[in-house]
């Protein structure tokens, strides 16, 4: 029987946000680090869209969006009550808070590191836009050990990987900023075993006629 398999790049925020869904869900799949330079042709095969992550099922059907990747694996498996199951109300509150996220905030990143990268003057502006989210966070954190309530849910994980991200476009300003619980929140992410998991360097996938042929050569 064949395993999901996943496209995914390393250091994408959108492909470690479904590595994280399918790890925490306990889901058995292949994952194959690629290059966007050399797209696999059995990728572009399944969508000609050419983005990761991109989640194959075994039935032939794909995930090409990273959220939907963490719901769908955590619908099949949800052993820490990510989903919170129980409690409709915070699974709407919660939704709405990645929408926070996956909309205004990370526009206002992008171009938060794009003003960094080329100098521009318009710095302070997208950083102010990005913490007015960043502002949200730290005062969820006053009321409760994580976003929604004092367990980890769907939005600590699916909101992770940009807070990482913003954090490292002025490391030092982050450092120093006025947001205690969200970067004690954030190490504590990183000390996770499961993070660390997701996060391990792998070698870029190759189809297996390619692997065959650069051991012919070797040869």
């Amino acid at each position: 029987m064949t395993r999901p398999i996943l496209y995914t790049l390393r250091q994408c925020p959108y492909a470690i946000r479904a590595r994280l869904g399918l790890r925490l869900a306990e889901q058995e799949i292949d994952i194959r680090d690629i290059s966007l330079k050399n797209k696999p042709t059995e990728m572009l095969a399944v969508t000609a869209k050419g983005t990761v992550p991109l989640l194959v099922l075994d039935n032939g059907d794909y995930i090409d969006e990273s959220l939907t990747i963490m719901i769908w694996a955590l619908n099949q498996h949800d052993p820490q009550n990510l989903l919170l199951a129980d409690n409709s109300h915070l699974f709407t509150d919660m939704l709405t808070l990645i929408a926070r996220n996956d909309c205004k905030y990370i526009a206002a990143l992008k171009h938060y590191k794009a003003d960094i990268r080329y100098h521009n003057s318009d710095v302070t502006t997208y950083r102010n836009l990005c913490r007015s989210f960043l502002d949200d966070l730290e005062a969820r954190l006053k009321k409760h050990r994580f976003f929604m309530c004092d367990n980890p849910s769907l939005a600590d994980y699916a909101i992770l990987p940009f807070i990482r991200q913003f954090s490292h476009v002025e490391r030092q300003w982050f450092r120093h900023a006025p947001y205690p619980r969200l970067q004690a929140w954030l190490e504590q992410h990183y000390q996770d075993p499961i993070f660390s998991k997701v996060m391990e360097k792998k070698p870029l996938w190759q189809p297996s006629s390619l692997i065959k042929r650069s051991h012919k050569e070797i040869v």
